[in-house]
This record gives structure tokens, C-alpha cells and sequence, in this order.
């Protein structure tokens, strides 16, 4: 709870960490690379004080930020987090280290639901810890949109809320929602399809508000807009601060993503990287994340420990009915990753 509100009032702190090269060679050291507010600060802190090993943090937005920073090579990270499709690529291109673990036994805290959620980027779990998962959906104002239409991806093309509504700013996730309002997979490598639904985005636009990530939650929490696609842990924090707010899932399907821990090639201190994944496996340090991230928690002890209410929010823990009608997003060829990234860069700077 405490960075959103820290968040909101814009003196949002994260002491320790920096960016940069650091003192990578040192054995008591720990590069790791994660999207940005995705973990509490107070964990890295505790890290180090109770094993000496000075982390090393790096932030980035989008997996494909991710990929970019990673592969330019200038940082050997030591741990990475990230969603399922890019680390089924990275594994795909031979650069991901299997994990020891019987250096992680913490890791038996996770139900193995998620470690087979894992399986569809991690075919043998040997490679990836999973952190959070949850889904993509419209968080919505109840009080200036019709929950009778909400239901479906169809309402982000209504004009009537013509600058209110906030799209994705992510080629995946804002070509998932025309993908799915047009009956395909999210996972279409089809032209004429990515056209058509490149049309349908570049139709809306328009109507747009803005384009963001982790701003999404602030501004629909302010009630700058009536709408914003945004994943499933920002739907479930934002509606703690806005009780006007409410979650849908749409009826057309959706993404259902699960983000994990991995080694990179480049990790220097594998001994490190596994003493850390296993320090984010206990309880109590699970719960901090948790609290601080708010989205769905693999963590069982986690999960039991917390009130009834929350266990059945069904916004953070989505049921079986609505995963089920979930794709997972699968890693591109490299042709069909630059038509995408091209077709949206053409959306972005349509007039």
C-alpha cells in the first residue's frame, strides 16, 4: 500500500538502488534487472544486511525494454524478471542458465499450480521461479461508464467516452485487446489479421486519452478518465484508493501472464542469484511483496495468511472460468516481432 500512496503524492523514494556498472566483480555482489515498482524496497534492503551482498538494481517498463537492455550486453545481470513470452524467447535463444534447486528449498512455499502455469514458456521448470501472475482488463469508473457494456473489448471504440479511455502503452498488450474484439489469438502471426487490428487501433485513437503503464492506475484513481486497459494487480490496488472503480475481464478473452525470476547467460554470481530467489520464497518476505505489488502471489503460506476477503477478491485471484478463457502471449519470430513493433510505431504516429 505504501508506494501507491507514496506514488500519488509524487515523493516516491527507493533508497539503495541505483543504476550503472557497480562493482561487478565482486563476489558479494548481485546485478538484478526488474520491471519498475515490482518489488518492496525494504526486501533489497534486508537482502543485504542479512548476507553482506550489495545489490545492484536496474528498472525497465516493457519486456521489450527488457530484451533491449539485456542484450546490448554493457551490464552482466545476474537475475532478470519478466513475463512468460520473453522468457520463452530468451530460453530459445540458449540464454537462460538452468537454477539449482536444492539451493532454492524455500521454493516448496509455491504451489505447483504456478510452476505448471510456468511450463507453458519453462516445458520442465528448470529454468524460471515464478513471482505474480494475473490478467489484462478494463478498469472502469462506475459512476461515468455503462457496467451493462463493460463486458466487452467493443467499449473502447464508443465514442460517447471520446477522451477518457487509456490503452496500453505496450505493442502486445494494446494489439492483444483489438486482437481479441476481432475472435483471433493474441498470438497471430497472420498479416492480414495484424492489419486488421492494427486499422481497428488506429480507429480508436482518437478517442484516446493517453497511452501509459504504471500511470494508468493514478489517473483512473484521480478519475482523469472513465476507462483503462491495465493489468489485474493495478485494477486490484486502484480499487483500495477509488471505491467508484470496478474490474472487468471481457467476455472475447484475454491475456493471462505470469511473470518469473530467471538466470541470464551473463550472470557472474549464480551462488547469489539463488540465495536471493530463495530469500523471496519465505513467508514473510512474500508478504512484503505482496503488500507492496498487489498482485496475485504463487506464495501458498502467503495466500492462507490472508483474510477471506481478499483471498476471494477476484480481481487479484482471478477464478478458474475467466483464466480458462485466457491465452498465454507466446514469443514472435523476429520478422513477425518487427511487423508489430512497425505496425505500432504507424499507430503511434497516426493523426
Amino acid at each position: 500500500m505504501r508506494k501507491t500512496i507514496l506514488f500519488l503524492l509524487g515523493i516516491l523514494t527507493i533508497s539503495g538502488l541505483f543504476t550503472g556498472c557497480g562493482k561487478k566483480d565482486s563476489p558479494n555482489t548481485l546485478t538484478i534487472l526488474n520491471y519498475g515498482k515490482y518489488i518492496e524496497p525494504e526486501v533489497l534492503d534486508m537482502f543485504e544486511e542479512e548476507t553482506g551482498i550489495k545489490i545492484e538494481y536496474e528498472e525497465y517498463i516493457t519486456p521489450e525494454n527488457m530484451y533491449t537492455k539485456y542484450k546490448a550486453g554493457a551490464i552482466d545481470y545476474d537475475l532478470v524478471c519478466t513475463s512468460d513470452y520473453m522468457v520463452e524467447k530468451l530460453i530459445n535463444e540458449g540464454e537462460v542458465l538452468e537454477l539449482n534447486f536444492n539451493n532454492i528449498p524455500l521454493a516448496v512455499n509455491l504451489d505447483n499450480t504456478y510452476f505448471d502455469f510456468c511450463k507453458s514458456f519453462d516445458p520442465q521448470n528448470r529454468y524460471t521461479l515464478p513471482y505474480f501472475f494475473g490478467t489484462v482488463g478494463i478498469l472502469y469508473n462506475k459512476e461515468m461508464v455503462d457496467e451493462s457494456k463493460v463486458d466487452s473489448w467493443d467499449i473502447l471504440w464508443d465514442k460517447s467516452y471520446s477522451g477518457k479511455i487509456i490503452m496500453a502503452d505496450s505493442v502486445r498488450d494494446s494489439f492483444m485487446v483489438a486482437e481479441k474484439r476481432l475472435g483471433y489469438s493474441l498470438n497471430t502471426a497472420d498479416d492480414d489479421r495484424l492489419r486488421e487490428a492494427q486499422n481497428l487501433l488506429i480507429e480508436q485513437k482518437p478517442l484516446v486519452y493517453s497511452y501509459l503503464v504504471d500511470e494508468a492506475q493514478d489517473e483512473m484513481i484521480a478519475e482523469n478518465a472513465a476507462m483503462a486497459v491495465v493489468y489485474s494487480g493495478e485494477a486490484g490496488l486502484a480499487l483500495e484508493y477509488n471505491d467508484k472503480l470496478a474490474f472487468s475481464v471481457p467476455k472475447e478473452g484475454s491475456n493471462m501472464w505470469i511473470d518469473a525470476w530467471f538466470m541470464p547467460k551473463s550472470a557472474k554470481h549464480t551462488e547469489n542469484a539463488e540465495k536471493f530467489l530463495n530469500f523471496l520464497c519465505r513467508e514473510d518476505i512474500a508478504r512484503l511483496n505482496f503488500d507492496y505489488v498487489y498482485y496475485a502471489t504463487p506464495n501458498m503460506q502467503v495466500k492462507e495468511s490472508l483474510d477471506t476477503e481478499l483471498q476471494e477478491n477476484t480481481t487479484i485471484f482471478p477464478p478458474t472460468e475467466i483464466l480458462d478463457n485466457c491465452e498465454v502471449l507466446k514469443p514472435l519470430d523476429d520478422e513477425t516481432t518487427m511487423r508489430y513493433n512497425l505496425y505500432w510505431k504507424e499507430i503511434k504516429s497516426a493523426d
